[in-house]
């Protein structure tokens, strides 16, 4: 049966455009399935982090992206959108992906580059002020809150490590736990607890942001019941993300506890011989931009590699 594409990307984020960009530039015959360009970072208003660009809105940022994905469209590289990857079919010589109408694309490979969502702060105010104060990524946002007063909520590794980030340039940092543990690293949590610009509340439970045009503070409970205000200025959302691998049910393609996929770190493959996986839907150690598109270009190169010493390339 005749399998048309060497490599199918899914993903239209930094991971799944830079995967593309290198696969056409090789001569690889590669589809892009994407339902959106630009990922998670579309919805900040002001990117600081991405090389390159000393400044640049997520939405400036997908359209970058796009432009530079569509630049290489013609024989060797076709894009699917506004499609979606719906389900997943592994073969020992090939893939079959299933996209959102109905489509089904065969391909030697896969690169899987949904990203992932993070996961929202509901409470009252959470969704007025996102954005306005309210923001899931320390990395793109902080440094507008310099000199400031801000709030972590969470209590694993990825809150610790953006309330690291925040006290080099924060006036204070107050983070806020539901329980009287952390998840994250006691290293790492002793550490950032020694810092005196840090402050932590355990056994809260959120109640509101509170604001006028932009955040002015967050409502919490003690373990009492009894409700207080913090004045801050910005709040900074760290509780899990949810990664966009709903669809890849195989058996053959190992997710951890929170469906993560799992891929060896020196070549992105996942433990499936012919499906690869960069950004933030694996299970790699630090979920950004930059990173993604590092991580996608090696699984590229790897990628690359696979498919011309592949016995079933024809």
């Amino acid at each position: 049966m005749d399998t048309p594409y060497d490599v199918i990307i899914a993903g239209g984020g930094p991971a799944g455009t830079a995967a593309a960009v290198y696969a056409a530039r090789k001569r690889l015959k590669t589809l892009l399935v994407t339902d959106e360009w630009g990922g998670q970072s579309t919805v900040s208003p002001d990117i600081h982090n991405w090389i390159g660009d000393i400044s640049v809105s997520g939405a400036d940022l997908a359209k970058k992206l796009r432009a530079h994905v569509e630049s290489y469209q013609g024989d060797s590289l076709a894009v699917a959108h506004p499609l979606r990857a719906q389900s997943l079919a592994t073969f020992p010589d090939h893939i079959e992906l299933t996209v959102s109408n109905g489509e089904v694309h065969r391909a030697r490979t896969l690169l899987i580059a949904t990203g992932s969502k993070r996961r929202k702060l509901e409470v009252p105010g959470a969704a007025e002020f996102d954005q306005k104060g309210l923001t899931y990524c320390a990395s793109c946002d902080g440094p507008l809150f310099t000199d400031q007063d801000v709030a972590v909520v969470g209590g694993g590794n990825a809150a610790f490590e953006t309330a690291m980030q925040l006290l080099s340039y924060c006036k204070s940092v107050t983070l806020l736990n539901r329980g009287d543990t952390f998840r994250a690293d006691e290293v790492t949590v002793e550490k950032v607890l020694k810092h005196p610009k840090m402050t932590v509340l355990k056994n809260v439970a959120l109640k509101g942001v509170v604001g006028d045009k932009f955040v002015s503070g967050l409502r919490y409970a003690d373990a009492a019941g009894t409700e207080s205000l913090l004045p801050v200025a910005g709040i900074f959302v760290e509780i899990g993300l949810i990664p966009n691998t709903d669809w890849v049910t195989s058996p053959d393609i190992k997710q951890n506890e929170v469906r993560q996929i799992i891929v060896d770190p020196r070549t992105q493959r996942s433990t499936h011989p012919r499906v690869w996986a960069a950004g933030d839907c694996t299970d790699g150690m630090y979920h950004q931009n930059n990173i993604a598109v590092g991580d996608a270009v090696k699984a590229l190169e790897d990628l690359y590699l696979f498919v011309h010493q592949d016995t079933n390339h024809s």
